[in-house]
């Protein structure tokens, strides 16, 4: 039994290394196809470093700031408002905290307000989504479509105003930028900072976008994250203003009741009353003014902790990283390509050949 075993094993290595030799003749005879198909395809590479054109890739890195970072005395001040019943607002909470705020940068919402923006190109005030579809050259396809050659996204124009069209046109730049162009991570985890890249045929449109994005991402973040504290100011602003009006007419009215009261015969003291009321009315004022004026100063303080919250460390910068596809490198990658290509043709063909004998 096991003489036949390595008899048959014998065979299969003879029978493996003669297939081999078969293929190896078969394919040397044949050098002049795969010779020119290596030929032809380096010389469709070369063409092709010429054709294409260069990539800019702007970045840009931020980081965020630490809320609990810096709090010292005020947090303390702000946990004693809260046990006397005061609300002054806090963080926004980690909505868009960490991996949340790196997709935050990639939505539709951001993007789409990003195209939305003014830029100037060639001294004409455009917007970045016309930008791109000038640099895509759709207008010149759109030349014999009725209802595409007359879309454009002009400045100031409200998004509910936009069409069906516009949003299907918004929705492939969109899918187009957020899969093959925006890229948004923390490359190292230890340490918090964010690079964001961006990267497109058009140099200007890179840096554009890139920018403004940020920005957009910026304003939209800090408002989240401050919303509760910005609402509650303003309340005990307008609370302030309104009980100051109050102790104002407080006082005036007390003074009147005083003019009317001057030179009075002492046994009239009702004609007092509406005086001392008065001055009732001014020290109640007070106290709460008082109150309300330590309430609004502390909820500034909260504000101003909050804001801002994202720290740019490095924009982008002209001229931008340029990737372009060399000429050798085409010529190379075209040769090998070809090569094989052909080798694979060849050896499907002779294996099809020996099926129909």
């Amino acid at each position: 039994m096991e003489k036949e075993l390595k008899v048959n094993d014998e065979i299969s290595l003879r029978e493996f290394i003669k297939k081999t030799k078969e293929w190896y003749q078969y394919l040397f005879t044949k050098w002049k196809f795969i010779a020119l198909a290596g030929i032809f395809g380096a010389l469709i590479g070369l063409a092709y470093s010429f054709i294409k054109k260069p990539i800019y890739t702007a970045t840009l890195t931020f980081a965020l700031e630490d809320e609990k970072a810096g709090a010292g005395g005020l947090g303390g001040a702000l946990g004693l408002a809260s046990s006397i019943g005061i609300d002054l607002g806090g963080s926004g909470g980690s909505i868009f905290t960490g991996s949340n705020l790196t997709e935050l940068f990639k939505s539709r919402r951001m993007v789409e307000q990003t195209l939305l923006t003014p830029v100037t190109v060639n001294g004409k005030v455009i917007s970045l989504a016309e930008m791109y579809i000038q640099d895509k050259e759709w207008r010149d396809e759109w030349k014999d479509n009725s209802k595409l050659k007359n879309i454009s996204f002009l400045l100031d124009t409200k998004r509910k105003y936009f069409t069906r069209v516009h949003d299907s046109i918004l929705g492939v730049i969109y899918q187009d930028l957020s899969k093959n162009s925006l890229s948004v991570a923390q490359k190292d985890k230890k340490i918090s900072i964010i690079t964001m890249d961006m990267s497109s045929n058009n140099e200007l449109f890179s840096l554009r976008f890139c920018e403004v994005l940020a920005k957009e991402v910026g304003k939209f973040y800090v408002e989240t994250k401050s919303k509760k504290a910005r609402q509650n100011m303003e309340i005990l602003t307008h609370q302030v203003d309104s009980v100051r009006a109050e102790l104002n007419g407080a006082i005036t009215g007390v003074a009147v009741a005083n003019d009317n009261t001057f030179m009075l015969n002492p046994a009239l003291n009702v004609r007092r009353a509406p005086s001392a009321r008065r001055q009732v009315d001014v020290q109640a004022n007070t106290a709460v003014l008082t109150e309300l004026v330590k309430q609004a100063e502390l909820s500034k303080v909260t504000l101003r902790r909050e804001t801002p919250l994202i720290q740019v460390i490095d924009r982008p910068i002209l001229p931008l990283k340029k990737e372009k596809t060399g000429k050798i490198k085409g010529l190379f990658i075209g040769g090998i390509v070809g090569f094989f290509s052909m080798i694979f043709f060849l050896a499907v063909k002779k294996v099809i050949n020996e099926l129909d004998v």
